[in-house]
Formats: C-alpha cells, structure tokens, sequence
C-alpha cells in the first residue's frame, strides 16, 4: 500500500457497521504512531467559526459588560486581527452550533466586527466544560475577587461539589469556604449593583458583608452609586459605616386609650408586640388573620 493511501485511510471517517467485527489492528509501530499524531493534530487545529454560531455556556464569570473594554478589543483585532484563539465545544442541543468554554469577550467583539472566531474546539461534557472555564479564569489576572467568588457560587448552585470547585479554580477549601461566605452573605442584586470592583480584595468584600448583615436589599442597592465598580465599592462601605438608625416606636392603643402594645416600623420590616391587655387580642388577630387581609385586600384601592 502506497503511503499516501494509508494516510487517507487514518484520515478518513470509519466503515459503517455491517455487523462484522473488524480486524484486528495493533496500535503499535509505525502505524499507530502515524495514527496518534493525525489524532493530536487534529484535536490542535485551529478552524474559523461564524461568530453567530456560537452560543454562551457554563457559568457566568464577569459581572461587568464592559463596553470600553470590548471597544478596545475590537480596535486591537482590527489592526493586528484575532492574534489568540477562543475555545468552543460543539453544542449537546443543536446541531451546527457551538458553545463558549472560554473567550466571551473575543467573540463578543468578533461578532460586532462581524468577523469569523479563530477557535479550538473539543468535545467536552458539561463538567469537563465547567472545569475548563474555571482554570481558565483562575489563570486570568483580570478578573476581580467577587467575580472567582461569584463563579464559585454559580458550581456550588449548580450541586458540583467544593473538590471540583477547588479544582477548577486552583484554590485550597479554605479559599473557597471565605469566597463563598462573602457571596453567600451579601445579596446577589447588591453584587451586580457594585460590579467587580477589581481594587476591593477579599477583606474588603468581608468587611462589607459584616457590615451589611441586617440592612434591607433596597437600602444596600441604593448606596451603590458612582461612575465605576470600585466607586460604588467604596460608596456602600462609606454608607454602611453609620450603625442603621433604630425604627420609631408607635404605642398602640385601644378604643379606651388602654395601651394594647407597640409597634416599630423600619425599612424591611415592621413590629407589633401586643402585652398586658392586648394579649387576648393578639390571640384573636393570631386566629382571624386571614379574614382580615382578605378584608384589607378587598378595601385598598
């Protein structure tokens, strides 16, 4: 056999099954060496994809768009071209198409360009993908604290379990169990309210999530003001060093004027406490508290 001949028959796609069994074939010598460098070629080839081919998967790992920065990388690709290449996988669910593992951003811009994604791409299943992602972006000096943290949280959700999250990470247990007491503590709308805050390092976000135990969703999201992320960091940290003022006490009285209780109103929450004689009454509003939000939902306008 010419040796061209048996390149194209390690290239070429294998024989439908006709319910033989093939012969066997060693993959020793000559042959399977040929074989396995064909193999590792391919899986090194660099193809171009449509960029509107390519869809988003895994975990979200930034919490900023980013326009600026996505302006800039478009300038870059369009002096010097697409000079590092994404990673994709073809997609489990559509045929034809492909997902992220890694290179967001350069597809993002690409896609704008309307320019082809220069892209390796292997087939990976979605914790293999997961696990890719994540030693991707813990490779990635660009990305903030709150963001690996933020990662961190979407696997645990996701019920991977915290030896893979350390795995794809690089990062020890002890690590992780800090990254997720920050994120775990602090709502996910105050997060994406600040953004990555790349100067706010882990003590930082700790220091906020200590102070901001017990403040209401709406009062944190609204100190978070200003023209960047680590602006709006600042600006809730310097807003939560004020201890939240003590909500006003209503005394509660009853048709006579006898004092029934009392009641505070604050921010997330309000109070009634009903003693002395307004403890029966509070076994009956206990009991009938049904009928009289009925009764309120019906009145209101």
């Amino acid at each position: 056999m010419a040796r061209k001949d048996l390149l194209k028959n390690l290239m070429a796609a294998p024989a439908p099954d006709d319910g033989r069994s093939p012969l066997p074939r060693s993959d020793r010598g000559a042959i399977g060496a040929v074989s396995k460098s064909i193999n590792e070629l391919k899986n090194r080839a660099i193809i171009e994809v449509p960029a509107d081919m390519i869809d988003n998967a895994g975990v979200e790992d930034r919490l900023d768009d980013d326009p600026a920065g996505i302006e800039g990388l478009m300038a870059s690709i369009k002096e010097y071209g697409q000079q590092v290449p994404v990673l994709l996988r073809q997609s489990l669910n559509l045929e034809g198409r492909y997902d992220i593992v890694f290179g967001r951003r350069r597809v993002a811009a690409l896609r704008r360009l309307g320019m082809p994604v220069k892209a390796m791409v292997r087939s990976l299943n979605d914790r293999e993908l997961i696990v890719a992602q994540g030693q991707e972006n813990s490779a990635r000096k660009d990305l903030s604290f709150i963001e690996k943290a933020n990662f961190a949280r979407q696997m645990v959700a996701a019920g991977y379990d915290r030896k893979l999250v350390c795995d794809a990470l690089s990062i020890d247990k002890t690590v992780i169990s800090r990254m997720l007491t920050v994120v775990e503590a602090l709502p996910d709308r105050l997060i994406r309210a600040i953004g990555a805050a790349p100067s706010a390092g882990r003590d930082r976000w700790l220091a906020l999530a200590q102070k901001a135990e017990g403040r209401s969703v709406d009062e944190l999201v609204s100190l978070a003001a200003g023209p960047d992320s680590d602006t709006r960091f600042a600006a809730v940290l310097a807003g939560l060093a004020t201890p939240p003022a003590r909500p006003a006490t209503q005394v509660l009285q009853a048709a006579d004027g006898a004092a029934l209780g009392q009641a505070r109103r604050g921010a997330a929450r309000a109070v009634i406490e009903l003693d002395g004689p307004g403890r029966d009454f509070a076994d009956w509003l206990i009991d009938n508290i049904a009928e009289i939000h009925r009764d309120w939902l019906e009145r209101r306008p």
